[in-house]
C-alpha cells in the first residue's frame, strides 16, 4: 500500500478523524444505494442530482469557503500547486479551474458549469496552463503537464479522480444545457466530449483516500451549499463497481495467519496471564496483504479492548500491484487493575463486486486478529480463610507419655479478593527450627497443577510425638509464592508448635503416692473383698511393684508406637482443599 509513504502527515491525520464519523453523511442518505454496477450508478444520480446551484458568477466566496486552508481558517488554497493565499486576495489574483473542463462537454450555462464538487479555486496561470488537457500520468511527480497528459499533483490526484467520478454520475444529460459525461481511458479527444485517462483516475483514487481536507469540502458543499455530496468521497469502495467492472478481483489477507477457504485469515495472540504491576506485553505487528490485480478499499476495526494503529474505511491499496500494509494492534489494558482484556480488530474488504471468484471482491471474508489478556491480582497466603493471618502459635497441651501423637487440624487458605481474577498459590518449600525431631506437618510443597485457587483452603494436620518425656517447640516457616508467573510476590507463613509430655500414672499405684509398694497391695486386697478392684488390678500390681513417679526410662512402650501413630495421623490427613479433593504432593 503506497499512499501511506507518499502521502502528507496531513492526509494520514486525516484517516484517523474519518474513523469518528465527523463528516459523515446523514444516516439515510443513501438508503436507496443497494446496487452494483449500471443499477447503483443510477440510483447515485437519483439521490444527487437536482442540486441547488449556485450561480457561476456568484461562487467565488464558495470557494474560498470550501477551499479553505488546512493549517490556517484565514486563508485557501489554490489546486495543483496548493498555493495558499488570504481570504482577502483579490478575485483579479485567483480564478477559477473546471476539473471537468468546458471543452469536453461542460455547458458554460448548465449546473454543470458551476458545480461545487467539480470546481476549484486555481493560479490563473496554471489554469491556462492545464486548459481542457484529460489528466494522466504516473503517481508521484509534480504537478503540471506530462507529454499530452495533465497530472494535478500527489495531495490533489484522490480528490481530483473522485470529483470526476461524481460529475460522470451526476450527469447524464438529463439536465437543461447538460450532456451525458463519460470517462474514457487513453487520451480522448476534445470531440469526443469525454474526460480521460480513466486508467489514471482510477489508480489516484485508490493511491490517495479522501483527506480531511476533502471531506470537509464534501460536507460543506452538501450542508452549506448544494445540497448533494459525491458518494465517492463518502463510499469510495464503491468506485470500482461504478466506474470500473463487477470483476473485482482482491483478497485481503494476515501474513501468517490462519486462511479459509473464503477468503478470510486470523491470528490470535493471547498473552495469557500476568499478575498486577508487570509491564503490559508489547504491541504485535502485523502485515496485511493484498492480492489481485484490482485496487479496493478497506476498513480496519477495532472491537472491545483492542487498539490499531490504522482505524477507519479509508485505507486502500492500489490496482496493477501485489501490496501489503503493516499495522500495529495491541490492547487497551491497565495492569494495575485486575481482570480480563480481550478485543478484535477486523479487516474487511469493503469492495462490493461478487464476479471476481470466491474470496474475492464482495466475496472476500473478513480478517481478524483476536487479543487477550488477564491480569491477576497476588495469591494472598494465610492460616484462615477470611483474613491475612501469616504468624499462628499452636499449643498442642499436654499429653501423656505413650499416648497417641499429639495433634491438630489446620488451615492454608489463598483468601480471595477477586476469584476470578487472582493468582493461584504456590507452596514453595518447609523448614524448621527447634524440636523438629518431635513435630510433623502433613503439608508439602506444592506448585503448578498443586498450586492453590483462590477462594480455596487446604486442610492439614500438625502432630507431635509422646514417647519422650519433656516440653518441646519447633517453628515451620511455609514459604510461599504466586503461581509461576513474572513478578510473582513470595510471602513467608510462619508457624510455631509447643507441646508437653507428661508422664502417663502407674495403674496400680492405689494409694497415689508415686510409688507401687506394699501399701498398695493392702489396698488391692480391702478393695478386692469389696469387689471394687479385681484380679486384674492385682496383675497390674505385680508387674508395677517397686516403680515409681517419673519412670520414663521405664515406661511401657505403646502399641502401636508414638512415632508410627504420628506418620499414621499425618498420612490420614493429606492434603485437602476445601471442595475435599486431595490436591498433588
Amino acid at each position: 500500500m503506497r499512499f501511506s509513504v507518499l502521502v502528507s502527515a496531513a492526509m494520514l491525520a486525516a484517516v484517523s478523524s474519518a474513523a469518528f464519523g465527523q463528516f459523515d453523511p446523514p444516516a439515510n442518505y443513501y438508503s436507496t444505494a443497494t446496487g452494483t454496477g449500471t443499477t447503483l450508478k443510477s440510483q447515485l444520480h437519483n439521490i444527487i442530482d437536482n442540486h441547488t446551484v449556485i450561480g457561476y458568477s456568484s461562487n467565488r466566496e464558495e470557494l474560498r469557503d470550501l477551499d479553505q486552508d488546512p493549517t490556517d481558517p484565514s486563508r485557501f488554497v489554490l489546486v495543483y500547486n496548493r498555493q495558499s493565499l488570504p481570504n482577502s486576495t483579490s478575485n483579479s489574483n485567483w480564478n477559477r479551474e473546471h476539473t471537468w473542463p468546458r471543452g469536453r462537454g461542460v455547458d458554460s450555462s448548465g449546473p454543470d458549469n458551476a458545480d461545487l464538487h467539480q470546481l476549484r479555486s486555481s493560479n490563473i496561470s496554471v489554469n491556462s496552463d492545464r486548459g481542457s488537457l484529460n489528466f494522466g500520468g504516473s503517481f508521484g511527480q509534480s504537478f503540471g503537464q506530462v507529454g499530452s497528459f495533465w497530472y494535478p499533483g500527489e495531495e490533489d490526484a484522490g480528490n481530483i479522480a473522485r470529483a470526476q467520478f461524481y460529475m460522470a454520475v451526476r450527469y447524464d444529460g438529463s439536465d437543461s444545457s447538460t450532456i451525458d459525461l463519460e470517462l474514457s481511458t487513453g487520451n480522448p479527444s476534445l470531440s469526443s466530449d469525454s474526460l480521460g485517462d480513466l486508467n489514471s483516475l482510477i489508480d489516484w483514487h485508490f493511491a490517495v483516500p479522501p483527506d480531511t481536507f476533502e471531506q470537509r469540502r464534501n460536507d460543506r458543499v452538501f450542508d452549506l451549499y448544494q445540497g448533494n455530496r459525491n458518494p465517492f468521497v463518502d463510499h469510495p469502495e464503491w468506485a470500482w463497481s461504478v466506474i470500473m467492472d463487477q470483476q473485482n478481483d482482491t483478497r485481503l489477507a494476515l501474513q501468517g495467519g490462519t486462511t479459509a477457504g473464503n477468503g478470510s485469515s486470523s491470528l490470535d495472540f493471547n498473552y495469557g496471564a500476568v499478575l498486577v504491576g508487570t509491564p503490559m506485553p508489547g504491541p504485535e505487528s502485523v502485515t496485511i496483504t493484498e492480492t489481485g490485480n484490482d485496487g479496493t478499499y478497506y476498513s480496519v476495526t477495532p472491537t472491545g479492548d483492542a487498539t490499531s494503529s490504522i482505524i477507519g474505511r479509508l485505507n486502500a491499496f492500489r490496482p496493477n500491484r501485489t501490496g501489503s500494509q503493516a499495522i500495529t494492534v495491541g490492547l487497551d489494558a491497565n495492569t494495575s487493575v485486575a481482570g480480563e482484556y480481550t478485543g478484535t480488530v477486523t479487516i474487511d474488504n469493503l469492495d462490493i463486486t461478487t464476479g471476481g471468484g470466491a474470496g474475492r471482491g464482495a466475496n472476500d471474508g473478513d480478517d481478524t486478529i483476536d487479543l487477550s489478556l488477564t491480569v491477576l491480582n497476588h495469591a494472598a497466603p494465610s492460616f484462615s480463610p477470611s483474613s491475612a493471618v501469616t504468624t499462628l502459635d499452636i499449643d498442642l497441651g499436654s499429653v501423656e507419655l505413650g499416648a497417641n501423637a499429639a495433634s491438630a487440624a489446620l488451615t492454608l487458605a489463598n483468601v480471595a479478593n477477586n476469584p476470578s481474577f487472582q493468582a493461584a498459590l504456590d507452596v514453595i518449600e518447609i523448614t524448621g527450627e527447634g524440636d523438629t525431631d518431635r513435630f510433623g506437618l502433613s503439608l508439602t510443597p506444592a506448585t503448578g497443577p498443586g498450586a492453590l485457587p483462590a477462594g480455596l483452603t487446604r486442610q492439614f494436620f500438625a502432630g507431635m510425638l509422646t514417647d519422650q518425656l519433656g516440653e518441646f517447640s519447633v517453628t515451620y516457616t511455609i514459604a510461599t509464592a504466586d503461581q509461576d508467573l513474572p513478578g510473582r510476590a513470595f510471602t513467608d507463613l510462619t508457624l510455631t508448635l509447643t507441646g508437653e509430655v507428661i508422664p502417663a500414672p502407674l495403674s496400680a499405684d492405689f494409694n497415689n503416692d508415686g510409688v507401687v509398694d506394699t501399701a498398695d497391695y493392702t489396698v488391692w486386697r480391702d478393695g478386692f473383698s469389696t469387689g471394687d478392684l479385681t484380679l486384674s488390678d492385682y496383675q497390674a500390681w505385680r508387674d508395677e511393684f517397686g516403680m515409681s513417679q517419673p519412670a520414663a526410662a521405664a515406661a511401657p512402650t505403646p502399641e502401636p508406637g508414638s512415632t508410627f501413630l504420628l506418620a499414621t495421623l499425618l498420612a490420614a490427613g493429606a492434603t485437602l482443599d476445601s471442595r475435599g479433593k486431595k490436591m498433588a504432593q
